[in-house]
């Protein structure tokens, strides 16, 4: 129980911050685009994790290096296609559809038929928030969050399978290295992070600190204490952070039937955290 205390607080925090530097960093994306900003976000925060943690890389083994070049890989990869997807549609729409990945997860870990409804209720949600109906549906946008959301699935996984073999900070800090290494050609490619200045560095910087340095430190905290499946549906309170995010700081509005969906969601998480809980218990 003292380790369910200690991961759930730390996973609500890690979608607080996230959801919080999101925000932040869509306004850059007009100034060095997606590609650019998820670039700054990534590599500031490996250079801040690598100064601060000191990871003694020399005593890590293969297998060490294996999972936390995959994890990196899931990392890298997951933020870079869900940047690419909010600059076509809403932030709370993106996360929502996003949340496909830790979805099918769950339902794929899923042992009980009770786990199976409550993640099926999180799939109506999922279904309800997109404008179906809407002649400006970014069908991109949507493919974008989903093939995120499958990334997510694999940054799950792997965050918990290398938090079982190593040190929670060196394993962060050592996946950020390589998802920084993986993203580098794109931005080269991009050229659009070559317009920085001081003003756009600085927001960049607390993009990387809210967004990535302190969430995934936290996550990996929660995935060493958590199972995966746990984890996956508790981290189904990120679309309703993203929306609110997204209303107070982009004025992105949902409609109510979105709204709905969100709650679905939510509904999902708390019932399948709370009977989870008295299973394992």
């Amino acid at each position: 129980m003292k380790n369910s205390n200690i991961a759930i607080p730390a996973t609500l925090l890690a979608i607080i911050c996230v959801q919080g530097g999101a925000s932040i960093a869509k306004q850059l994306f007009p100034l060095i685009g997606p590609i650019g900003t998820v670039t700054l976000r990534i590599v500031l925060s490996a250079i801040l994790l690598t100064l601060i943690n000191r990871p003694k890389f020399l005593q890590f083994t293969a297998q060490k290096w294996k999972y936390c070049a995959l994890y990196g890989m899931g990392l890298a990869a997951m933020n870079l296609i869900f940047y690419m997807a909010i600059q076509r549609i809403p932030l709370g729409l993106a996360v929502t559809v996003e949340f496909a990945g830790p979805l099918f997860l769950a339902l794929a870990l899923s042992r009980k038929l009770l786990d199976v409804i409550w993640a099926l209720l999180a799939c109506a949600g999922i279904l309800l928030i997109v404008p179906w109906q809407s002649n400006n549906v970014d069908l991109t946008g949507l493919g974008l969050a989903f093939l995120a959301g499958m990334f997510w699935a694999v940054y799950i996984v792997m965050g918990g399978k290398v938090s079982k073999i190593m040190d929670g900070k060196d394993a962060v800090t050592t996946g950020m290295l390589f998802a920084s290494l993986l993203i580098i050609p794109f931005t080269i490619w991009d050229g659009a992070v070559f317009n920085l200045t001081p003003a756009i560095f600085m927001k960049g910087l607390g993009v990387a600190i809210l967004s990535s340095a302190l969430p995934f430190s936290l996550e990996i905290l929660a995935l060493k204490r958590l199972p995966a499946k746990t984890f996956s549906i508790l981290m189904s309170l990120e679309p309703a952070f993203a929306a609110l995010s997204g209303l107070v700081f982009l004025a992105e509005d949902l409609s109510f039937l979105q709204w709905i969906s969100i709650i679905c969601v939510i509904a999902a998480s708390i019932g399948t955290t709370v009977f989870g809980k008295r299973v394992s218990h």
